[in-house]
């Protein structure tokens, strides 16, 4: 995407700093913030924040560098370059999927094996323009995906009550609302998806819970990334927002401590399938 026009003005979000150096700074997106302005957000945006944040860094503030994006309801780690050879250096590595992305999801349902791959084309929803989907024709698309958790809380007038898992996905391609189409494919949605939803069985446990719950349980936990000038590999983490972690608390699951050697061992050699920059919002 184009740069911020100039005449933005910086806000204050009290956005998570992971890292700032002279060339990139990596952020924890809280949900429920959009990346860019755009029609219904001309202010509170990500790159509001950050024009604020580099403002108080010093240098130019006027130019963060978007180089992936997350969905409004996803949270997690993004890395933004405050110089254009760090953008253009991280863009090509982007585009050929030269990086390492774990996301973690609460799902309605069990997965039907303990780990898996979904190589699926995802284009627009044929009925539905706001939507996307698995569809002939669409851009090749792969999750790596392992459950790292069920529960099974009570519901009424259910045998088998109502499950929930908790699943790690290695993104392998970027495409726009990927992990939530695939996993919504393997007939696990997420928690608080509005979207692809499903049917679930909402067990009383966690009613109240999700009842003030306004954005999908999609954290995007872990970001691997050669840096973009020294070319050192770079590890940022950080941990879900207090509502996910409330759910999988009620639920007894518990967190990883790292990404999974299960998905680290997943061929991820792919021709590159995007141009750089255009890493879509998952």
């Amino acid at each position: 995407p184009p740069p911020p026009p100039a005449t933005l003005e910086g806000e204050d979000l009290d956005l998570p700093i992971l890292f700032l150096d002279d060339d990139i700074i990596v952020v924890d997106k809280p949900a429920g913030i959009v990346v860019h302005p755009a029609r219904g957000h001309a202010t509170g945006t990500l790159v509001h924040g950050l024009l604020h944040l580099l403002r108080e860094a010093g240098g130019d503030p006027a130019r963060p560098g978007i180089v992936h994006r997350l969905d409004k309801g996803t949270s997690g780690t993004m890395v933004v370059t405050r110089t254009p050879e760090a953008l253009d250096r991280l863009a090509a590595d982007f585009s050929v999927h030269a990086l390492d992305r774990h996301y973690l999801a609460v799902v309605w349902g069990a997965p039907p094996a303990a780990a898996g791959t979904v190589d699926a084309p995802i284009g627009r929803h044929p009925r539905d323009r706001k939507r996307f989907a698995v569809v002939e024709g669409g851009r090749r698309s792969v999750t790596h995906w392992a459950l790292r958790g069920t529960a099974s809380l009570p519901v009424p007038g259910s045998r088998t009550g109502g499950r929930l898992s908790l699943v790690e996905c290695r993104l392998q391609t970027g495409r726009t609302h990927q992990v939530r189409v695939h996993l919504h494919h393997l007939g696990l949605p997420l928690v608080g998806d509005p979207v692809y939803r499903g049917r679930p069985r909402v067990p009383p446990a966690l009613s109240l819970l999700l009842r003030d719950l306004d954005h999908p349980l999609l954290h995007a936990w872990y970001l691997g990334f050669r840096h973009p000038r020294t070319g050192a590999w770079m590890r940022f983490s950080s941990a879900p927002p207090a509502d996910f972690q409330a759910i999988l608390d009620r639920c007894g699951l518990e967190l990883p401590d790292r990404p999974g050697q299960d998905l680290a061992d997943r061929d991820m050699h792919l021709r590159p399938t995007a141009s750089p920059g255009s890493e879509d919002p998952v």
